[in-house]
């Protein structure tokens, strides 16, 4: 499993799981959505800790260091923006998905050409296993 489906798993199956689906079912022409610290504790069913109202980090866009929170919004295609700690309130933003151009092999692996083919070299079979004196 890559690691991207990793942190989405433990994303939909954490504590912060509500937040998660809360998120990932909205609309997909919401491009921002503003919610309070209420809120969000409604959605999650339990009160926010307290480092959520007394540090700004606590809502940083980090996903390494086991940040469960912070994994529920990235992991269901937000960051956060605009956090107002005195009024307890923030701004989801979508992330813009991440476009897969064309693969072009000859990009990814080059041609070289190796030149001429040496002459009397032969890769039958019999002559690769022939034992030789």
């Amino acid at each position: 499993m890559d690691k991207r489906a990793e942190y989405g798993d433990m994303a939909s199956r954490g504590k912060y799981k509500e937040l998660y689906h809360w998120l990932n079912n909205l609309n997909m022409e919401i491009r921002e959505q503003r919610a309070t610290f209420g809120e969000i504790e409604r959605v999650i069913g339990f009160g926010l800790p307290k480092s959520a109202r007394l540090h700004r980090p606590w809502w940083s866009n980090q996903k390494a260091g086991g940040h469960s929170h912070a994994l529920a919004w990235l992991m269901a295609g937000w960051k956060t923006a605009e956090v107002d700690m005195e009024g307890e309130q923030l701004l989801f933003q979508r992330e813009q998905p991440q476009r897969v151009g064309a693969i072009v092999l000859d990009e990814i692996w080059p041609v070289h050409t190796a030149g001429a083919w040496p002459e009397g070299l032969s890769l039958s079979r019999e002559d690769i296993y022939e034992e030789r004196a």
